[in-house]
């Protein structure tokens, strides 16, 4: 299990490079839509920062095969948003994104909630699933494709309302999180599939394309990467990645175990454990503020203040009589 562990770390580095470079070139981009693909894949490939942002999610996705190979699901999700600290490093140093009390204590919560699923692991006991029913599959990621994409043409709906709040990302990240849900079981089909490649090339491949995972990531990739780039440009990566990461480990852990034959612990305590480690995860989420404050108006402002009302005037000159 130490590559895993290498191999999920590893992971967790590129993702969270991946997703800050991306913001970064976002930042200086003109505003994209979800209603204008073409127009935002013209733009990003334009940007040299942004194409070396997503290699580095690429080279990320690459090693996550590697972990599912090697590590129970479970096991791996609690490794993977163990890199949320990583990313608000990043995002703070890089991108100036500052998090509330608030946030900051709901992230250490869903810390602590994936350190007690991981608590609940065992190396003697825990088994690596290598695929799944197809028709389990398919009634675990359609309805859940279909929740996502609702979710957020929801979320879009809300943010083209005028005077309307602004959204702190986590509708996006809910969203943006059932599709890379989808996404993980796919890889994690997919790894299972390759054991055969060096012996059976041939036959290992046709067994892949056979199965319904990469037609699954071939969607969710597509969809996912429009999606969220509209999201990382309105909203903090720092919100919006945490959230998308926590739904996405939850429905990952929680469905992929059981879609996988991964069975739940024996033993009580480890039960216990991973029981409210995934109830702590999700009701944290749930609690996350749905908005950003409004921004205090700026004391640098040329205009500077307002002009006094007339009453005001008339008092201001009245105490100095």
């Amino acid at each position: 299990m130490g590559w895993g562990v290498a191999a999920a770390l590893l992971a967790n580095a590129l993702y969270s490079v991946g997703f800050v470079l991306e913001k970064r070139a976002l930042r200086g981009m003109p505003a994209v839509s979800v209603r204008e693909p073409a127009r935002l894949l013209r733009l990003v490939l334009a940007s040299p920062l942004w194409i070396g942002g997503s290699l580095a999610l690429a080279a990320g996705f690459g090693a996550q095969l590697v972990v599912y190979r090697t590590l129970p699901i479970a096991a791996a999700q609690g490794i993977f948003v163990s890199g949320l600290v990583l990313l608000l490093l990043l995002s703070a140093r890089l991108l100036g994104e500052r998090t509330s009390g608030r946030e900051r204590f709901a992230i250490g919560a869903i810390l602590a909630a994936l350190v007690m699923v991981v608590l609940s692991l065992s190396p003697d006991t825990d088994t690596v699933g290598a695929d799944a029913p197809l028709p389990l599959v398919l009634l675990i990621c359609g309805p859940a494709l279909v929740a996502g994409v609702w979710l957020y043409a929801a979320a879009e709906s809300r943010a083209r309302r005028p005077h309307r709040k602004p959204a702190s990302g986590v509708e996006y990240g809910v969203a943006l999180g059932l599709l890379y849900g989808v996404s993980s079981l796919a890889i994690k089909g997919v790894s299972g599939r390759l054991g055969g490649l060096s012996d059976r090339p041939g036959a290992t491949l046709l067994g892949v394309l056979g199965s319904p995972y990469p037609y699954l990531l071939l969607f969710t990739g597509v969809f996912g990467l429009v999606m969220s780039q509209v999201a990382l440009q309105r909203c903090r990566v720092s919100l919006v990645v945490p959230v998308c990461t926590t739904v996405t480990s939850v429905f990952t852990a929680v469905l992929g175990t059981f879609a996988f034959g991964e069975a739940l612990p024996g033993d009580p305590v480890r039960l216990a454990l991973r029981v409210a480690g995934t109830l702590l995860a999700v009701s944290v989420l749930l609690a996350m503020p749905k908005h950003d404050p409004p921004e205090p108006p700026d004391a640098t402002d040329p205009a500077g203040p307002p002009p006094p009302t007339t009453s005001a005037r008339e008092l201001t000159a009245h105490e100095r009589r």
